[in-house]
């Protein structure tokens, strides 16, 4: 007998409205293990020469790479922000964010390869400072020329299809039914992550914009007086709440009560800074005081 396994209607929808991606960050980590001087060790300490090792850091820390280095971070930040978590290796990229997505990508891949570039023009330099910096450990066998170290480094964005195929197995009942309700399961895993992280990240923005709207009342040490000073707004928080809002209403992965809640939150927000920008809300009490009142009440009324 024929079983027909068919896949929950969400995931065809996210097969239309999004994409997988993942970006990979190669960095060369610049540190050897160093057998002989690891058995001076364990010599000394009368150990097993098991017991330890010895890894000699070969740049000693040099800002150049280091710059490189603690870049890889500032790229996998961002591509947390602006993604949705799909399995160890991939994320989930609405479409609609698709062109924004590979526009910054493609600037944060310029910034990789100029902190590269600036990197491999001292490299020479920083080798012949380690040469006094590491003393008898120095070995410039340890140190690759200069393009041997170049393909050790490296940047590549990988984009795919999120999945819609069409199960049809010849086999038994039982087991489409087991295989199928597994599938559902997992599909619902991800979406119900999906729309959490939707959630999150609009209660954090609007939980900011309240704060950064907000004033410090402090009592001044020599007359006592209370002194109200305002809070600093941000550029970057306003303008990422207009990008939430944005991708929110073009992505929709499942219809269910959170996300006809998170609907109606987005739209009271685009309401609340409809016409405002950091400039009006930081000249204009009444502009903070409008935009801080109408945040705090989405807030306060829409519970998750």
């Amino acid at each position: 007998m024929n079983f027909e396994i068919q896949q929950p209607n969400h995931i065809i929808s996210l097969a239309t409205s999004a994409v997988l991606v993942s970006v990979d960050v190669n960095v060369w980590s610049a540190t050897k293990q160093d057998r002989v001087i690891s058995d001076e060790v364990t010599t000394l300490k009368n150990a097993d020469a098991s017991a330890g090792r010895f890894v000699k850091n070969l740049l000693a820390d040099d800002i150049h790479h280091k710059k490189v280095s603690n870049y890889r971070q500032t790229i996998y930040n961002w591509l947390k922000r602006s993604t949705f978590r799909w399995n160890n290796s991939q994320d989930l990229l609405p479409v609609a964010n698709l062109e924004k997505f590979k526009v910054e990508f493609t600037d944060h891949q310029s910034e990789y390869y100029r902190l590269l570039d600036n990197f491999l023009l001292n490299y020479q330099s920083i080798v012949s400072d380690m040469a006094f910096k590491q003393g008898d450990m120095f070995s410039q066998d340890d140190y690759p020329n200069v393009d041997e170290v170049r393909n050790k480094f490296g940047i590549k964005l990988y984009v795919a299809e999120v999945p819609s195929h069409d199960w049809r197995c010849s086999i038994s009942d039982d087991i489409a039914s087991d295989l199928k309700q597994q599938y559902e399961m997992q599909a619902e895993q991800i979406i119900t992550g999906i729309v959490n992280d939707q959630v999150a990240r609009i209660t954090e923005v609007m939980e900011s914009i309240s704060h950064c709207c907000g004033v410090i009342e402090k009592q001044d040490g020599t007359t006592g007086e209370v002194v109200i000073k305002k809070r600093k707004i941000y550029d970057t928080t306003i303008e990422k709440a207009k990008e939430l809002c944005d991708t929110f209403k073009k992505f929709k992965p499942i219809d269910n009560e959170i996300s006809s809640k998170l609907s109606e939150v987005v739209v009271k927000l685009e309401n609340a800074l409809n016409g405002v920008d950091t400039k009006s809300i930081r000249e204009s009490d009444a502009v903070r005081d409008k935009v801080k009142s109408e945040v705090d009440d989405i807030l306060s009324k829409f519970k998750f």
